[in-house]
């Protein structure tokens, strides 16, 4: 099997450092805009490519605070707003995050599909995008023209990356973006070329031998001569690429015989899309803020005075207001804090109390519970007492040693004067109750009454004559 073609040549992959001095550019629409605005939109995108979001997509409700939140983790420092309304289109480049914003009115536009239309042989190709353009400002020089004509050529020139000639592969050089300032319209041109090498000196017939892939079909002619004579006269593109429009190759470039050292002349084909622009005012921040210029409302010295007077006492009320609030800020954190250690201590304090609370508890039960030395002492019986004498156990304490004989006495009186009826009705008493047959529940067992020798017996049954007292 075939092994596959080794990659000889190298790519250096550009640091960090580097990656962060590229601008990138956020192309976006806001609100409801027509088809044709929203192509115009995917057009720009891939102009500004590969710095920029190409298949990014928006919401009508996404607001420009949306963009700027998500701009410090994309790494984005322009922005190109397209909106719509019933004047016409309107085109908005500001300077994340701070500004300043240039307002353009698009007087025309022409969708890139529109200006391929337009050519007998487009040229398009993908591998153009994979570099930025390069940059064209013409007509901006001049001090005549006003500050903001100054403020407009920073803005455009710091969206393309810069280019350093010494180090700049030649092959990088694909496309180039034009801007044309007209004095006479006051109107900006936007362009957007690809760069053609050719060859110089020769007829279009042998152009086409040295520049196609492919050999043209010669099967009309009898000889070469005839095909290389046939076309041997100059057209207008012959004309243009005369010796003053040629150069000398420095280093190789893309194409068949495009080496180093080689004449080859220089030609643009257009790509679109194409835009005319009217610079309408300048506003200090990011779509807000104090307008610098405007194209229709001219003010006096006096009132850009006081403008500026009442902007400084802005300022100085919106700093006076943010110190105001961090220092609220400081003391609802320091009485948050105090309270938060106040609330420690208190809980510290109870916890301490209860673990000696409950520290003096066990050492009152150890005290009680604590095992005395009876190695010499015998231990006491157990005296139960009889239900009758346990509840007056007690007065025999206090020496009242007549109170028993007297009690004895008593009880034997009432014995001798209780009649028959008082005896049976003692004696259902002593009985016990009987268990229900519906019932399952377990009725609990009576105490049975302790006998003393001076309760009376069970009388004996004789006959019909009833019970008898022994």
């Amino acid at each position: 099997m075939g092994h596959g073609r080794k990659k000889k040549r190298t790519h250096a992959v550009p640091s960090q450092e580097e990656m962060e001095k590229i601008p990138k550019t956020l192309v976006v629409k806001s609100g409801g805009v027509g088809r044709s605005v929203g192509a115009l939109v995917s057009d720009v995108r891939h102009v500004m490519e590969p710095n920029t979001a190409s298949k990014l997509k928006e919401r009508k409700t996404n607001k420009i605070k949306d963009y700027i939140a998500v701009s410090s983790q994309l790494g984005l420092t322009h922005l190109m707003l397209f909106s719509q309304t019933e004047a016409g289109t309107n085109l908005r480049i500001g300077r994340i995050p701070r500004g300043p914003t240039l307002y353009f009115r698009v007087n025309k536009y022409s969708l890139a599909k529109d200006c391929l239309k337009l050519q007998r042989t487009p040229h398009v190709s993908d591998a153009e995008y994979k570099t930025s353009p390069l940059i064209i400002l013409n007509n901006f020089a001049g001090e005549e023209k006003g500050k903001e004509l100054k403020l407009m050529t920073a803005m455009l020139q710091n969206m393309f990356p810069a280019i350093n000639p010494s180090t700049m592969h030649l092959s990088d050089a694909r496309r180039v973006v034009l801007f044309n300032y007209n004095e006479a319209t006051g109107m900006v041109d936007f362009r957007h070329f690809t760069i053609v090498v050719k060859p110089v000196g020769v007829t279009k017939g042998v152009k086409r031998v040295i520049m196609a892939k492919n050999l043209p079909s010669l099967a009309g002619y009898d000889d070469i001569s005839e095909y290389v004579l046939r076309e041997a006269f100059a057209s207008e593109s012959d004309v243009e690429d005369g010796p003053e429009n040629s150069v000398t190759l420095p280093q190789d470039y893309v194409g068949r015989g495009n080496t180093k050292n080689e004449q080859r002349a220089i030609r643009l084909l257009e790509l679109g899309p194409r835009m005319e622009l009217r610079l309408m005012k300048i506003e200090g921040g990011l779509c807000e803020g104090d307008i610098l210029y405007h194209n229709y409302l001219h003010k006096t010295k006096s009132q850009l005075e006081k403008e500026a007077r009442m902007r400084q006492i802005k300022l100085t009320r919106q700093a006076r207001r943010r110190q105001e609030q961090e220092q609220n800020v400081e003391r609802k954190k320091k009485v948050k804090s105090r309270k938060v250690n106040t609330a420690k201590n208190e809980k510290t304090s109870d916890d301490d109390k209860n673990d000696d609370d409950e520290y003096d508890s066990m050492s009152d039960a150890g005290s009680d519970m604590a095992p005395s030395d009876t190695s010499d002492v015998e231990p006491e019986a157990k005296i139960v007492l009889p239900k009758s004498t346990r509840t007056r156990a007690s007065a025999d304490d206090f020496g009242a040693d007549e109170y028993k004989e007297s009690d004895d006495e008593d009880e034997d009186t009432r014995d001798a004067g209780m009649d028959d009826d008082e005896e049976d009705y003692a004696e259902e008493e002593r009985k016990p109750a009987k268990r229900s047959k519906t019932s399952k529940s377990v009725a609990p067992k009576k105490a049975k009454p302790t006998k003393s020798k001076f309760t009376p017996s069970k009388p004996a049954k004789s006959g019909k004559a009833g019970n008898k007292r022994k």
